[in-house]
């Protein structure tokens, strides 16, 4: 086993997707470490230290298992990343030298603020497929305890204070076997387990009970948002969702904890393998519209763009204090040229032809641009003539007998399965059909107004509807 680099170009895509995995919930809008949604952080691939993990409901270790098929000679490259959490305080300095911890410290263009930053952290490896047949492979690796100061001057030059950085020892092994499968093919299940090890035991009256520290205390000591790349120098690896039909049963007996593993580099290699603590599909990757990682969960980048630009100075400020990765974003909405926000509104990814009957005439569509791959109609989407010709069969349907279409009167009685309040509001009320709409999946909507609704006309005009599933109208006779 040798514990070298493994090439850098075999992991250079995926590592896209690795980087928002691993900053994935760093820092949630608004960026301040004041906010509410930003003091219950590190939710992702946390591995706790063993003795603290198993009473709070959080585990020590992940394990990852999958197919391969292995060619030749090959060997298989290892990285393991994860984020290193540090604490950081705040002291001013004070008229005889000294400096005292303070809750903010307050600079002209920042705020500087108590919190804990997260250092990437790499385990890298390489190892012989046929070293992993003969046996167990384990790589043990340890992150020392260390302290670090760094002055900070205020607009007179003078030091204004400074930020302590304080890191916790985290321990841990990754650990690597192989086990060749009973089939016509030479194809091994991989098992991969990452395990912290820490020997930390909790002490004193945490926030979680008597003897027991509280969450803030382990961070320091786990591995957070842990997960794994793995690279065979020659074969391939089997798509955990799709793999061939000879080895279903065999990646249906692998068992995942913690994490899954999908294929990762460029699209249709299965050389490379992603295993995250968040779900991912296979050949996951980042849009190319996007601007930058923006760091927040199931991020939206058009709307978080505008929303970090419409910040108060007071906000930016503590922004800019609270993580160097938080003053990024805001210096990237502040910066944003309009050309490269426009192109944050929508993208189409495929187009496909549609032919037969009700195929929309050729003339429907009059542009195309090829970059931005998006079609142009004559009219906009929501207006009524833009809509293919009708299909009588389809624009009305039985509901109690009784056949509903546009024109239709009906009682709405939302059921207990749907959850918006404004749908329930409308509970017994009169509605007119507007329309009969079948999704792709075979599912039939009403498209209905509310009678007595000052605005319906407008709706009309916008085909702005409120939509209601058959079994949650009642059928009315018309007046």
């Amino acid at each position: 086993m040798t514990a070298t680099a493994p090439p850098g170009t075999r992991f250079a895509v995926a590592r896209q997707v690795a980087d928002a995995v691993l900053f994935e919930g760093y820092v949630l809008y608004p960026y301040r470490a004041s906010a509410a949604k930003n003091r219950l952080r590190w939710q992702f691939g946390v591995l706790v230290p063993p003795a603290w993990g198993p009473a709070h409901g959080e585990h020590s270790l992940q394990q990852t298992e999958l197919v391969m098929e292995p060619r030749g000679a090959a060997t298989l490259a290892v990285e393991l990343r994860f984020l290193h959490a540090q604490r950081r305080t705040v002291e001013e300095a004070r008229p005889d030298g000294s400096f005292a911890p303070v809750p903010e410290l307050h600079l002209p263009d920042r705020v500087l603020v108590p919190w804990d930053e997260g250092t990437e952290e790499r385990v890298e490896m390489t190892v012989p497929v046929a070293e992993l047949e003969a046996g167990e492979v384990s790589l043990p690796f340890v992150r020392p305890a260390r302290e670090e100061t760094e002055p900070v001057r205020g607009a007179d030059g003078r030091e204004a204070g400074r930020l302590v950085r304080r890191t916790e020892r985290a321990d841990g092994v990754l650990r690597l076997r192989a086990e060749q499968l009973d089939v016509p093919y030479r194809a091994f299940k991989l098992t991969a387990v990452v395990e912290n090890t820490s020997g930390w035991t909790p002490q004193g009256d945490g926030a979680d009970g008597p003897g027991g520290a509280d969450r803030e205390a382990a961070l320091p000591r786990s591995l957070v948002a842990a997960h794994l790349l793995l690279g065979l120098s020659a074969g391939s690896f089997l798509s955990m969702t799709d793999p061939p039909e000879w080895a279903r049963a065999s990646v249906a007996a692998c068992t995942n904890l913690h994490t899954w593993p999908v294929l990762a580099g460029e699209p249709g290699s299965s050389d490379v393998v992603l295993s995250s603590p968040i779900i991912l599909e296979d050949h996951p990757g980042i849009a190319p519209e996007s601007i930058g990682a923006m760091y927040d969960a199931t991020e939206i980048d058009e709307i978080l763009a505008l929303r970090t630009a419409a910040l108060t100075d007071r906000e930016k400020r503590e922004a800019r204090g609270t993580d160097a990765r938080a003053a990024a974003v805001i210096d990237l909405a502040d910066t944003m040229p309009p050309e490269v926000l426009e192109r944050l509104h929508g993208a189409v990814r495929a187009l496909r032809e549609i032919t037969g009957p009700g195929a929309p005439a050729p003339d429907r569509v009059t542009e195309l641009f090829e970059e931005d791959a998006v079609f142009k109609p004559e009219t906009p989407w929501w207006d009524p003539a833009h809509a293919d010709p009708a299909d009588p069969a389809r624009d009305r349907i039985l509901i109690d007998g009784t056949s509903v279409g546009p024109g239709s009167r009906v009682l709405l009685r939302p059921g207990l399965r749907r959850t918006d309040a404004q749908d329930l509001f409308l509970q017994g009320r009169a509605a007119q059909v507007e329309a009969v709409l079948h999704d792709v999946d075979g599912g039939v909507h009403l498209a209905v107004t509310v009678e007595g609704d000052p605005g319906a006309d407008i709706r009309r005009e916008q085909g702005r509807f409120l939509y209601f599933q058959p079994d949650e109208v009642a059928p009315l006779e018309d007046p």
